[in-house]
């Protein structure tokens, strides 16, 4: 009886301090999610075009951006290694070279969005389509810079386990950003009526705005005033930016894959007409909403992976990864359970088309069991980082979206190989069976990197 109550009482101190890290995390991952929520409804005032601009504008800068701040999240695990082994005046070099690999990531930000017109070219549109998708793409480039700076100060920030503040900072970016559309989409208080093009230059400023906040933040916040992270600048050293982008880069890669994957399958789908892409994009929306809880799981469980595995608590680090997936899966079987019974009416918040309303809503069903694997898989892909483990969770992600998923999804929706074409539910399909492949591989890797911490 008492090993029971010592148990219990383990695992609600290790679920509270996940939940302590993670819910802030939340807040400030719907509020960055909800910027590109707002930029929609407001486009669509300014015309069909200007949403269609915006539209194709995000279908190209998001994946970049997934790329280079994957890189960049290496700051987390390496500052919460250093934090857990009580190092923390040594963080300051991680930061400083987090910042440079931040600018020269930047600065191919700024090349690849300035020049995007031969993949324009190859996309046949219309050239005032063209024409407005460019531009927006050139006026959201300008704030890269300072939203992958900004985004190594928000791994620092939580590397130390403080979440409160970046959520803070993004609530800031959503209100900021509001107004700012208003203005230069509508061309309020004087200024131009930019239309689509607008909400790039409005983006931008928000960028900046986040960088502008963080850098305050870390400059003033007593909690780092003792470490004095701006006196003593490191210059970029070749063994530290290496060993940075040994850890980060598999990273990024890892969320290009997931984000191009679906980038693939809307193309595919593209030929089946516009009812069958509508339906497919509300899926994604309403998953990529709930996906934020999953996800913030996962990177509180990097933290707190991180902190003990520093700390040389293997043990404890093994109990709070498979605790962080215990917490991670009742969430997702409540979400699994509301989406089975509100498909319908969550399909008619985003349209009153009956045709797309109900394909959207069939596809939605499908997409409740999506749900578990795929937060089976992001949180176990979490703690590894906690482990600092990436190279081996890259290639289990690329064989679970690429080699199987991706595949099979082509087979069900657009062939008659298997089961005559079931169109795009062959595609969810597909991500169900290959999520959940993902979810066994890489809570096996897991098992292994955490027995072996444990066994050292």
């Amino acid at each position: 009886m008492h090993l029971i109550k010592n148990s219990l009482s383990r695992k609600r101190v290790e679920t509270l301090a996940i939940l302590h890290l993670a819910w802030p995390i939340v807040i400030a991952q719907l509020a960055q999610h909800s910027i590109g929520f707002v930029d929609t409804l407001m486009a669509a005032r300014a015309g069909a075009e200007d949403l269609a601009a915006i539209a194709l504008g995000t279908s190209i800068w998001i994946p970049v951006f997934l790329a280079l701040s994957g890189i960049l999240m290496a700051t987390t695990p390496l500052v919460a290694h250093l934090v857990g082994a009580n190092r923390a005046q040594d963080t300051s070099g991680t930061l400083h070279q987090g910042l440079w690999i931040a600018l020269m990531l930047g600065a191919i930000a700024l090349l690849l969005l300035n020049n995007t017109e031969p993949l324009l070219a190859l996309l046949s549109l219309e050239p005032s389509l063209a024409d407005k998708t460019r531009r927006y793409l050139e006026a959201i480039s300008l704030g890269f810079p300072a939203l992958l700076l900004f985004q190594v100060m928000r791994s620092y920030c939580e590397g130390f386990g403080k979440t409160r503040p970046v959520m803070k900072i993004a609530i800031i970016g959503l209100l900021c950003n509001i107004p700012l559309n208003y203005v230069l989409i509508f061309g309020k208080f004087g200024f131009p009526e930019l239309g689509g093009v607008g909400c790039g230059w409005a983006s931008a400023i928000v960028m900046w705005i986040f960088l502008f906040c963080g850098t305050g933040y870390l400059h003033r916040s007593s909690s780092f005033a003792p470490l004095k992270l701006w006196r003593r600048w490191q210059k970029p050293q070749l063994r530290a930016v290496l060993s940075f982008l040994r850890l980060g880069t598999p990273i990024g890669f890892a969320l290009l894959i997931e984000a191009s994957m679906f980038c693939v399958i809307a193309l595919l789908l593209a030929r089946l007409g516009d009812i069958v892409l509508a339906a497919h994009q509300i899926t994604i929306s309403f998953t990529g909403m709930v996906f934020m809880l999953p996800l913030s799981i996962a990177i509180a469980l990097t933290i707190r992976v991180g902190q003990l595995s520093g700390a040389g608590q293997a043990a404890s680090a093994r109990y709070a990864a498979f605790t962080g997936i215990q917490i991670t899966l009742l969430l997702a079987l409540v979400t699994t359970t509301l989406t089975l019974l509100f498909a319908r009416g969550i399909a008619r918040l985003y349209t009153p088309d009956i045709e797309i309303l109900d394909l959207a809503a069939f596809l939605l069903v499908i997409a409740a069991l999506f749900q578990l694997s795929d937060a089976i898989q992001v949180s176990a892909a979490g703690a590894l980082r906690g482990y600092k483990d990436t190279a081996i969770p890259l290639l289990l992600v690329f064989i679970s979206f690429w080699i199987i998923g991706l595949p099979i999804g082509y087979l069900l929706s657009l062939t008659d190989t298997l089961v005559p074409a079931m169109g795009p539910a062959g595609f969810w399909y597909g991500l169900v069976i290959g999520l959940s492949a993902g979810a066994v591989l890489l809570l096996t890797r897991l098992h292994l990197v955490s027995r072996y911490g444990e066994n050292a």
